[in-house]
């Protein structure tokens, strides 16, 4: 038995291993990592790799697998929740770096067809690393990271005609009107048999299998419906990534497609592996040793203009210009399908040698470079947006249109709310509510749109800015509440809000811990820690099954708030032991409430208090003096002190809970 291949795969995993581990160490993405290995293992590197066309033929798996999972991931749904952004920012951000990169590659002497392809390599980025980046910096929900998604969508869509279109370049020169269609006459014809198919056979299909309950049977028939779609494209004459990427979006539609995509996401990611390692292999690190300043050079330009059309894309939807400069940082790098887009145009001869190896080379440092770009894009974006150039630029057409709408403010003593998300949507409800005059401020215009239509005193801008904070009169204002989930965002905003009016009380949320000191030290009066928050809700409730006091339970909170959350890292809880009600009744509680001194029930029997005739309160026990008594009868009398045993309806417990309270009002 030849276990030749078997033992070339060992080493490429082994070595990975070891190269991701210090990726892992650096905050270098594992794309990276894979890369690295390739290089490392492959005939240009230490050789340890002979078997480079079998592993290549292992990596087409792993792209088949990895447009299933795109097709599995989008929905028709969600495209249309976010149409605008995904069309009109992800249409103008590959159509500009397509004409960009396309003229340059014509002004450097290639062909129409080559310098389209280039193009196309230049349009694509990394989905995998961007988004994993936006998730530990928590910034999914942030403007620039609800574009660039919307961006990254269009670009996962895009990718299928482009790698259908390569084909057509190669063979452009010599193609006529009908021969040239043909191809995509084929894939039209395909598209309408696969999504019939799934109208009518592959749900009745699907649910036969999951009746059968066998989870084994479940995943082989999604991995051959995946692969049988993909040959099928194949076989005539279409590309085997077309196919995966229809039989994703057939099942995506379907109930079934969380547990398809629990199934194939671990062969997905062994084999997309392999085809980073494969096309680490066909890297020769000694081009780049010779070819520095080229490659220097090739990766500098396409940093810059993908930034700056990315940039201009955020721009073109409406946003200003700080968060347009974040998400032209978090695109500027060459994504990983472009690589599977550079192979299909080498085997088409779209490429020659020496530029495949100058596109590896500037794709690898490029996507190296992104972690520092992300960290580095806040500042940046904050410096740039300052520039006077951007002040004296004309105003878009619906940024004069608000600019007529929202008049400065004039009121004082006023609410600002920063976001308006489900956040300060629910500030503004509360503050209508009570009387309390309220601006808003929010960079989305379509949002900003819509609810000044519906009458909200609304205005468009970035607030981290001193003329947006003015515009809704900050000096005057009381309060400021920034409820919007970008850290970056919400520094810069609780340091220029302090700067222009010291007397204001800034109430701002953040995910983290760690953000409530660096917000203190800018001047935030307030830090509401969202996981922080939570705990306290969890902890509340867990407490009261308990039956602890509720009066304990509302001292403690309002003791961790008073501090500043300190008291969750160092307080150590000390309570009694309360002997608990076992048995669970349907929309019933019981609760543990002490007797204040002064309170309404202070000194009264429990006849006399009338909780269970006029209040649908029963007490079923009464603790005094370490001891417990059951079952009490109506001539007990409450003292200052008693923990009462309170069964009851939820909502009852809950209105009547300041009876027992010294500021309780009598009665009647």
């Amino acid at each position: 038995m030849d276990l030749s291949l078997l033992s070339e795969i060992l080493v490429i995993f082994g070595l990975s291993v070891g190269v991701i581990f210090l990726c892992h160490k650096v905050r270098v993405p594992p794309i990276v990592g894979f890369l690295l290995t390739g290089v490392i293992a492959g005939p240009y590197g230490l050789g340890l790799v002979s078997a480079v066309h079998e592993v290549e033929l292992l990596a087409e798996v792993g792209v088949v697998l990895l447009l299933f999972t795109i097709g599995l991931e989008l929905s028709t749904a969600e495209l249309v929740r976010m149409r605008k952004n995904v069309l009109l920012g992800g249409g103008s951000q590959v159509l500009l770096t397509i004409l960009a990169f396309g003229a340059f590659a014509l002004a450097m002497g290639q062909s129409g067809p080559q310098s389209v392809f280039a193009g196309f390599l230049a349009a694509l980025s990394s989905t995998a690393i961007v988004l994993k980046l936006l998730q530990q910096r928590a910034e999914m929900d942030s403007a620039h990271g609800r574009i660039t998604l919307s961006i990254l969508i269009f670009q996962d869509l895009v990718i299928v005609p482009m790698v259908l279109v390569v084909p057509l370049l190669a063979g452009g020169s010599n193609a006529g009107g009908l021969p040239f269609l043909w191809p995509l006459a084929k894939g039209v014809g395909m598209v309408a048999l696969v999504f019939l198919l799934a109208r009518k056979v592959v749900p009745w299909l699907l649910h036969r299998i999951v009746q059968t309950r066998s989870r084994e049977l479940f995943l082989i028939s999604t991995l051959a419906l995946c692969l049988a779609t993909a040959f099928l494209t194949s076989s005539i004459g279409l590309s085997l990534s077309l196919g995966a990427f229809l039989a994703g979006l057939i099942i995506s539609e379907s109930e079934y497609s969380l547990s398809a995509m629990e199934g194939i996401l671990p062969f997905r990611d062994v084999f997309t592996s392999l085809f980073f390692v494969s096309v680490g292999m066909l890297f020769d690190a000694g081009f780049l040793f010779t070819n520095f300043t080229q490659v220097a050079a090739a990766t500098g330009a396409v940093l810059v203009i993908k930034a700056l059309v990315a940039g201009l894309a955020a721009y073109i939807l409406g946003f200003p210009v700080r968060p347009a400069v974040l998400v032209g940082l978090a695109l500027c790098q060459v994504g990983e399908f472009s690589f599977v887009l550079a192979k299909v145009g080498m085997a088409q001869g779209l490429m020659n040698a020496a530029n495949y190896q100058l596109f590896l080379a500037a794709s690898i440092m490029t996507m190296g470079l992104t972690p520092p770009l992300m960290a580095l894009a806040p500042r940046l974006g904050q410096w740039v947006s300052e520039l006077p150039v951007f002040a004296r630029m004309p105003k878009r057409p619906f940024e004069k249109e608000m600019e007529q709408a929202a008049a400065p403010v004039d009121m004082a003593d006023h609410l600002i709310i920063v976001g308006f998300g489900v956040g300060g949507r629910h500030l503004a409800q509360a503050a209508k509510s009570f009387g309390i005059g309220y601006r808003v401020v929010e960079m989305n215009p379509d949002t900003v749109r819509q609810s000044s239509a519906e009458g909200e005193p609304i205005m468009y801008g970035d607030a981290s800015q001193t003329a947006v904070l003015r515009h809704v009169g900050v000096e005057r204002a009381r309060v400021l509440a920034v409820v919007v989930s970008d850290p970056v965002s919400v520094r810069s905003i609780t340091d220029a809000a302090r700067r222009l009016n010291p007397s204001l009380h800034i109430i701002t949320r953040t995910r983290f811990q760690s953000e409530i000191g660096p917000l203190m030290d800018l001047g935030a009066s307030d830090v509401v820690p969202e996981e922080y928050e939570t705990s306290i809700e969890i902890f509340t409730r867990v407490m009261m099954r308990y039956l602890v006091p509720r009066a304990d339970i509302v001292r403690f909170t309002a003791s961790v708030r008073s501090e500043g959350y300190e008291l969750l890292r160092s307080v150590e809880l000390r309570g009694d032991s309360f002997c608990a009600l076992n048995r669970q009744f349907p929309d019933m509680d019981l609760s543990v409430m002490t007797v204040e001194s002064g309170s309404a029930l202070d000194g009264q029997t429990l006849e006399e208090s009338g909780l269970r005739r006029t209040h649908g309160l029963t007490v079923v026990a009464v603790g005094r003096g370490g001891e417990v008594m059951a079952n009490p009868d109506g001539t007990l009398r409450l003292l200052a002190g008693d923990m009462a045993y309170v069964f009851g309806p939820h909502v009852d417990i809950a209105a009547k809970a300041d009876l027992f309270t010294a500021c309780a009002r009598p009665w009647e």
